[in-house]
């Protein structure tokens, strides 16, 4: 799944679980209990959800990191001097970037 999917996902469910919360909300004044119990019910299950699913797509993030984490680490154990040479580059940029302060 890229970064743009995810990000896509969990806006569309943050958008869905404030929809529902703000028709609890703005409905409540002028609804029975009957219906207050449904809409609920219904804030409740798309709370639910959107925890479930932001909570798959976390533990995504992390494999896909980890994942990531390895790779670079299998790359710098096989090229060592590569992983020296990439380190100073980014020294010197981040040098550079505070020095301007």
């Amino acid at each position: 799944m890229s970064k743009d999917t995810t990000s896509e996902h969990l806006r569309a469910e943050l958008k869905n679980l404030a929809d529902t919360l703000e028709e609890v909300l703005s409905s409540s004044t002028d609804k029975s209990k009957t219906e207050l119990d449904k809409l609920r019910t219904k804030a409740r299950a798309a709370l639910e959800d959107s925890r479930q699913r932001l909570g798959d797509s976390g533990e995504k993030l992390v494999q896909t990191t980890r994942e990531a984490a390895g790779r670079a680490d299998e790359y710098v154990q096989d090229n060592p001097w590569h992983g020296v040479g990439i380190g100073a580059a980014l020294g010197v940029a981040l040098g550079i970037l505070i020095a301007r302060r």
